[in-house]
């Protein structure tokens, strides 16, 4: 049954049809908040937020056939309103620590940790989800929405607001940036394609 099918089961007062639409989406949409925020805590409240906010306005989707990019929407903004409000709250030396942002440019540049010993050491997709939160948003979330969830750019377009070619250079400005920051932490491609 498509998600379609389902949308309009739902809006004929079979509240069961969202469910399976949840069941579908959940696990998409749970991994692009988690490499767009990096925080597992926070990736669930923004998943639950998301299917929330969809069900609540799930009347006002004019094209049910759009329904994924839609969703993607949603997760964004909860991603983007997340970020606002966090922005907001003064930092502290100890958040910052939490979150590891402190450590990883001495990891990155101490000449002790030869590439295989560190890559062993660290867990890869924790400095992958570091390396992206390190370059700019509308990137960030072009690549995720691409390598992670495996949007075709329209898709991704049509869930951004955005003209293609836009899409297709914030891809390319994203790989590019990911790349430098891979080659300054010394870490090979391909092992983080493998790891991730």
């Amino acid at each position: 049954m498509t998600d379609a099918e389902l949308i309009t089961r739902f809006l004929s007062g079979q509240i069961t049809a969202f469910n399976t639409l949840v069941k579908r989406w959940e696990r998409p949409i749970y991994n692009f908040i988690l490499r767009y925020v990096g925080n597992r805590e926070e990736t669930r409240d923004l998943s639950q937020q998301t299917f929330i906010r969809a069900y609540k306005s799930l009347k006002r989707l004019r094209d049910p056939e759009k329904f994924s990019t839609w969703l993607y929407q949603i997760a964004l903004n909860s991603c983007r309103d997340a970020a606002r409000s966090r922005s907001r709250r003064p930092l502290s030396l100890d958040a910052l620590q939490e979150n590891g942002v402190d450590d990883l440019p001495e990891l990155a540049t101490s000449p002790t940790h030869h590439p295989d010993a560190f890559a062993h050491a660290q867990n890869v997709r924790d400095l992958l989800n570091r390396a992206l939160q390190s370059i700019p948003e509308e990137q960030r979330v072009v690549v995720i929405m691409k390598e992670y969830q495996g949007l075709k750019f329209t898709e991704i377009a049509d869930a951004l607001s955005v003209p293609l070619n836009t899409v297709k250079s914030r891809m390319y400005y994203g790989l590019s940036a990911l790349k430098k920051i891979f080659d300054q932490w010394n870490l090979d491609e391909e092992m983080v394609r493998y790891e991730s």
